[in-house]
């Protein structure tokens, strides 16, 4: 088998996404197959997605919520193809023959990686859900030309195909539970060790943009990941994390204490402004510093 799609599913029903991938493997004849592991959904969306078992080689139900770096390893144990492609659940399938697309470059290249990008709907949406696109078309949605000249930096998890070996040899970080972050890890991981990441242009459309208040609570969520990577012992300063780079400034020039008391006198200014969907995405990002400052003093 040359490739498997790898489907982590929590909470989102997934039968358009299978549907699709499934009529492209028997339309196109590729030597291609599915496995979804599901971590941990509510009953019911468990319930919605058991009819797309029938469509695909293996659906796993785990137990209990393993976390997104772990669920990545874990399609090691129940795939034996050369190369694996990893998308989100809640993508969306706009190119005809976007399995076909990697095959032929996996053929022609044999790769270590790619990534193929990401999209929004380019009309904008309401003022409710306005946080989570533009973060995606100011800082995600970028055509292959932007994303090559920093091809680490610009590496995302959404949709990437990763050669067997490689994933073996550099597996996720599995102490990151929570969401953010591990995809630049792992990016990094490649680097360090010269495993190049080919850009091409094979988008998926991200078919849930989350509300204000999720995509808020996300951000929160990512700066408690970060804050947990700074306190490890093999964390470098000199690494390409804009925000642990303006931590770390912090942190020689004594400030970390005068910022996280501006930060708490201010913090419910900037919640109120990136709610309204409407704020600059520097507001976030000091969101996201000032957050991480306070779960590092936590630690």
């Amino acid at each position: 088998m040359m490739l498997t799609v790898c489907v982590p599913v929590y909470n989102f029903e997934v039968s358009d996404l299978v549907s699709e991938l499934a009529r492209q493997i028997t339309a196109d004849e590729l030597d291609a197959e599915i496995v979804l592991i599901d971590d941990a959904s509510t009953k019911e969306f468990v319930e919605k997605n058991q009819p797309v078992a029938s469509q695909i080689r293996q659906f796993i139900f785990l137990p209990a919520n393993i976390g997104r770096s772990r669920i990545r390893n874990l399609f090691l144990k129940y795939s034996q193809s050369d190369y694996l492609l990893f998308l989100d659940c809640d993508g969306k399938i706009a190119n005809q023959h976007f399995i076909k697309t990697y095959l032929d470059y996996i053929q022609s290249h044999r790769p270590d990686v790619i990534y193929g990008g990401r999209q929004v709907e380019a009309r904008k949406p309401s003022l409710e859900y306005g946080l989570r696109w533009k973060f995606a078309v100011e800082r995600e949605n970028l055509p292959v030309n932007e994303r090559v000249t920093s091809p680490y930096l610009h590496f995302q998890t959404n949709n990437f195909v990763v050669k067997r070996s490689v994933l073996e040899a550099h597996p996720f970080d599995e102490s990151i539970i929570q969401y953010g972050y591990e995809d630049l890890i792992f990016a990094k991981d490649l680097s360090k060790s010269g495993v190049r990441i080919h850009h091409i242009g094979n988008p998926v459309f991200n078919n849930d943009v989350e509300t204000n208040e999720i995509f808020l609570q996300k951000a929160d969520e990512s700066a408690k990941s970060l804050a947990q990577l700074i306190t490890t012992e093999n964390f470098k300063e000199d690494n390409d994390i804009k925000l642990a780079k303006a931590y770390f400034f912090l942190k020689k020039y004594g400030l970390l204490i005068p910022f996280s008391t501006f930060y708490r006198i201010i913090k419910a200014i900037i919640e109120k402004k990136l709610l309204s969907g409407s704020a600059s995405l520097r507001y976030l990002d000091f969101y996201k510093l000032g957050q991480m400052v306070r779960y590092v003093r936590k630690h």
